[in-house]
């Protein structure tokens, strides 16, 4: 059950130009098979995403990097703390408190999440999804079916597996198709977790130039990459998660060259 928080004007926490803040955020996962104990999974997380940064959380598996993002996106609910969200209409929002029919409505239009894995519907065209994805942004399906092709193009999606169900694609191609639909008509805050992890080095060079290319139409992003080099090419600021709190919060190269035992790859 979820914990009342003492009051937070997120108000002050969301100036004009800041489009997430996360503020005193815990996750507690109670394990029902294991005598009930309690895992305390983030344990008091602030962090903040501007309107056109990349925030790259880093740090060892199991910190909680994942966690967070899926409490952002909602598909966890929180224990206690803050998550609010300026909308394009410059509406303050509570992530962690909104009933799940409201979070379902800014879901696509105002909040996307890509993750390594393709959840798609069975039988529905890849061109079908990504379109998808456009319409629920606000596009008509005829300007989103153009948008679909272009992004399926940049991704390196052969225009002859458009009509392909998506369940028989490749774990890379099925990654491609994900961030192709991420980034149509983007939402104004992407989480991306592990985008590129099974992509080959032509294609995760693609995708990795697609995803740089939307902070130059302000979107902010929220993303978790093992990776050290995609981190230093795309991260604006990176972000330490060491169980389940902030170790460290700057500048990537001087983050990184601090280390803070880091158990990420070049």
């Amino acid at each position: 059950m979820r914990e009342m928080d003492s009051a937070l004007d997120l108000q002050k926490e969301l100036p004009e130009g800041r489009v997430l803040a996360v503020r005193g955020l815990t996750k507690d996962f109670t394990m029902h098979l294991v005598d009930g104990r309690v895992a305390h999974a983030l344990k008091g997380v602030d962090l903040e995403v501007e309107q056109g940064e990349h925030v790259a959380l880093a740090g060892p598996s199991g910190a909680g990097k994942s966690t967070l993002l899926r409490c952002v996106y909602r598909t966890y609910l929180t224990t206690s703390g803050a998550i609010g969200l300026r909308t394009s209409t410059g509406a303050v929002v509570d992530l962690a408190t909104m009933p799940d029919w409201d979070v379902a409505m800014l879901r696509g239009r105002e909040i996307g999440y890509v993750s390594q894995f393709l959840r798609a519907e069975p039988r529905r065209p890849v061109i079908e999804i990504v379109a998808r994805a456009g319409i629920a942004r606000g596009m008509e399906r005829g300007e989103a079916l153009d948008a679909a092709a272009v992004a399926l193009r940049r991704v390196g999606i052969d225009e002859a597996l458009w009509p392909v169900h998506a369940t028989v694609l490749s774990g890379g191609q099925k990654q491609r198709v994900n961030i192709a639909a991420g980034t149509i008509s983007p939402p104004r805050l992407l989480l991306l977790d592990e985008p590129v992890s099974a992509l080959d080095p032509v294609n995760r060079v693609s995708v990795l130039d697609l995803i740089a290319g939307l902070r130059e139409q302000g979107v902010a992003v929220l993303s978790v990459f093992h990776d050290l080099e995609a981190i230093e090419m795309l991260a604006t600021r990176v972000v330490v998660v060491e169980g389940g709190r902030v170790a460290a919060d700057g500048d990537p190269h001087e983050v990184l060259r601090a280390n803070h035992g880091l158990a990420v790859a070049r």
